[in-house]
């Protein structure tokens, strides 16, 4: 859905896009997907922003369907993404519905869905500078509906500012191999999708800390271990995004 943007807002996509499309984080994250992915899998990005990530999955040879609602993110990917990239300007949630987005017009990139973020995330170190200062209203769809059109993915990515869990609700089967965002400041959120995903499958999990595109750890960990990690974390330690892997 269109909404009118203001200079702010622009800054703060133009700046996203300047940060993210860095080659020194951009190279790192397509060798690392290389190594995930085969040709011809096909997988999810949810939470596409400025569309780095699908067009790393992308080129590690996957088949790849990117969600972004966010204006101007979704102009932006519409117009630049691959043309076999699927790009669809709507968000996954819970049910097929139309919900407010708490938008940071300074930051858009942790603009989010999830109700209350705004004054939960507002108090922890990282967010003492956000404003989430406008709403947009944007287009919901489910991750069973999506893989109702596309099939079953080998690769989900889930990075939706605090609404991980609403989106995996919206799925009723396990997939291989799922990523979502953890923030330090809010490990109940992360322990949350966790406890989701061990409903959905046998999972194990691994950490890439910021966009090190580099597993933590050797070995892959289970739930409780996992939850442990995360409650150690200082409040300031820099995000990341958590890997479950279904076990063989």
């Amino acid at each position: 859905m269109e909404i009118n943007l203001g200079l702010a807002q622009w800054r703060g996509f133009l700046r996203s896009l300047l940060i993210y499309n860095n080659p020194k984080i951009v190279r790192p994250m397509r060798r690392f997907y290389r190594e995930l992915l085969r040709d011809g899998d096909l997988a999810f990005d949810i939470g596409a922003d400025d569309g780095m990530r699908a067009r790393a999955t992308r080129a590690a040879g996957a088949r790849v369907v990117a969600l972004e609602p966010q204006a101007p993110f979704a102009g932006y990917l519409r117009v630049t993404l691959p043309r076999d990239i699927r790009f669809l300007e709507v968000a996954a949630g819970p049910t097929e519905t139309v919900a407010k987005m708490a938008v940071s017009r300074r930051h858009p990139t942790v603009s989010s869905l999830r109700s209350g973020f705004a004054e939960e995330a507002g108090v922890k170190p990282g967010f003492e500078h956000v404003r989430w200062d406008i709403e947009q209203h944007v287009v919901v769809t489910m991750l069973d509906k999506l893989i109702a059109e596309e099939g079953v993915p080998r690769y989900i990515k889930i990075d939706v500012e605090g609404f991980e869990l609403d989106v995996l609700a919206g799925l009723s089967q396990p997939v291989e191999l799922i990523s979502v965002e953890y923030l330090p400041g809010l490990p109940h959120l992360s322990n949350a999708v966790i406890d989701r995903l061990l409903e959905l499958g046998a999972y194990r999990f691994n950490s890439v800390v910021g966009e090190s595109s580099a597993f933590l750890w050797q070995d892959w960990h289970d739930g409780d271990a996992t939850k442990d990690w995360l409650r150690g974390l200082p409040a300031n330690a820099s995000s990341g995004d958590l890997y479950a892997r279904l076990s063989d």
